[in-house]
């Protein structure tokens, strides 16, 4: 079942959210290797280390596109979300033609200023690069919210995060429906901050 704004889409962008919706998976090649990467991005995260998150960061995003053969991608790692009244952005990815495409993810929150939490942080980075996967490996004219992209993202998830940083938190304890409806619900928080 779309999510309630796929009425006021266009015929054109409900073809290609049904599209996207119905990819669930992302058939990344060669992973081994990269938990290592996931772990020290997890410590400079813990450590409030920029540089490092940064250079992580783009370590597993360059893994991810080599293992699709996919043009790769600029990450920016900033410090503090913008926010506007209560809401953050937690991440962006813009796309232009000619350019090289630019992941930016935030790592502290806009409000306390606080490192954000490795499993909110690396799912923020997996959603930004989730849209650049829609654009150059799935070809798809626009990258939609749709419950395909978050199945897609958590699959992404699942297949790069070791187990054991996996267990336990809220993400993993709430129902696959229940995320996607939440993801959903930020996702339009942020899209109103811009």
């Amino acid at each position: 079942m779309p999510f309630p704004y796929y009425d006021n889409l266009s015929a054109v962008k409900k073809r290609i959210y049904r599209i996207s919706d119905a990819i669930e998976s992302i058939p990344v090649k060669n992973l081994d290797g990269i938990h290592p990467l996931i772990i020290k991005l997890k410590k400079s995260l813990e450590d409030n280390n920029r540089r490092d998150v940064a250079k992580h960061a783009s370590e597993i995003c360059l893994f991810v596109c080599e293992g699709l053969d996919i043009e790769t991608l600029i990450v920016k790692i900033s410090s503090r979300r913008p926010s506007r009244s209560t809401e953050e952005l937690h991440g962006l990815y813009e796309c232009t033609e000619g350019e090289p495409s630019v992941l930016t993810v935030w790592m502290k929150t806009a409000a306390k200023g606080q490192v954000v939490a490795f499993k909110s942080f690396i799912r923020t980075v997996l959603h930004e690069l989730c849209h650049h996967i829609d654009y150059t490996y799935f070809k798809l004219d626009d990258s939609l919210h749709t419950e395909g992209f978050f199945k897609r993202e958590s699959f992404l998830y699942r297949q790069i995060v070791p187990a054991e940083l996996q267990k336990g938190g809220t993400q993993n304890s709430r129902s696959p429906q229940k995320r996607i409806e939440n993801e959903k619900s930020k996702e339009q928080e942020q899209m109103e901050l811009f």
